[in-house]
């Protein structure tokens, strides 16, 4: 691969200055793996806005206040509340390289949000490059399988799945010893809720940008360093357009 190599299955790069990037796909289609890899690839955060709204939370801030108050009542936590978080996230200067968005925009109004702010972001930074989309894809019976076999030590945290990277002995954690459970919200009947929900807000997001001439989409079945690379390579061929 010219653009991304893989050497000894790792991903490298020549790309510098990446820009903002947004991974796109279906529940435990490997967004948050993928922004992990890439972030540490190109030195750039990986921002979820979860990991945002929970770190307000816990911080006590004005946001944090407010969504706590929220959540506490039962309600959902406005888009304005989100987009906030965001704006004020992206205010930092480690973002000014480039970050990926892992998990927003879940909606119509928050696309057009992004659309206008990194408009004004371009015309502040020098390096101020437009939003490339990739959409990972996975079909559903995989992703299924993804949800529906994690397994979950309750002590040291760790994550199995009986039939992709199951214990060495059924049901016990290898480093713990102790019983794996499944979360309530990995059955089958939640996961078909989460893609309902996921078809209704978010699959409309992927044809906003699909429209657009910075849209990829990759393999999601694909070994993780392969999907990487594949990423790489796509952000790669499309910033030379820039």
């Amino acid at each position: 691969m010219s653009e991304a190599a893989m050497e000894s299955g790792r991903v490298t790069t020549n790309l510098t200055v990446p820009g903002p990037i947004l991974l796109l796909g279906a529940p435990a289609v490997g967004k948050g793996t993928q922004a992990s890899e890439l972030g540490k690839l190109w030195a750039i955060p990986q921002i979820s806005t979860g990991d945002l709204l929970r770190a307000h939370v816990y911080l006590n801030t004005d946001l944090g206040q407010i969504a706590e108050d929220l959540m506490d009542r039962g309600e959902l936590v406005p888009n304005s509340l989100v987009t906030e978080m965001l704006a004020v996230r992206l205010r930092r200067p480690d973002t000014h390289n480039g970050f990926i968005l892992d998990g927003f925009p879940r909606n119509l109004p928050q696309a057009n949000w992004l659309d206008q702010r990194l408009a004004v972001r371009a015309k502040m930074h020098a390096q101020g490059l437009p939003l490339i989309a990739i959409s990972i894809q996975l079909e559903y019976n995989r992703l299924l399988r993804r949800i529906t076999g994690r397994r979950n030590c309750p002590v040291c945290h760790k994550i199995y799945n009986i039939y992709g990277m199951p214990p060495q002995r059924e049901g016990l954690c290898d480093v713990e010893d102790a019983v794996l459970f499944q979360r309530p919200d990995d059955t089958e009947k939640a996961f078909a809720e989460r893609m309902r929900v996921y078809a209704e807000t978010t699959e409309p997001v992927i044809e906003h940008y699909r429209k657009l001439e910075r849209f990829v989409e990759v393999d999601g079945g694909q070994p993780l360093a392969s999907v990487t690379a594949e990423i790489v390579a796509a952000v790669e061929r499309l910033r030379k357009r820039s």
